[in-house]
């Protein structure tokens, strides 16, 4: 479990999301920029927790799609989970 929630990807977008709530907090103004930074925010979630879905799918033997970033090592991903 450990693997997934201290993965770069969760770090990064709970950093990214502090960040946002802080600058919330202060009182600045909420203008186009801001929007657009809750925006990229939302993507940078659910791309973090895409890549965890994926990695987890691939681990149990699960197939996934050819766009993602570990396809075609799904094998080696399995390998991986059986010797443990």
């Amino acid at each position: 479990m450990r693997k997934y929630l201290f993965g770069t990807g969760v770090i990064g977008a709970i950093i990214g999301g502090i960040t946002l709530l802080r600058d919330l907090r202060s009182g600045a103004p909420f203008t186009w920029r801001t929007a657009l930074a809750w925006l990229s925010w939302g993507i940078a979630v659910v791309l973090a927790v895409g890549a965890i879905t994926d990695v987890y799918r691939a681990s149990r033997g699960g197939s996934v799609d050819p766009d993602s970033p570990i396809a075609g090592k799904e094998q080696k991903l399995l390998k991986r989970h059986l010797a443990r």
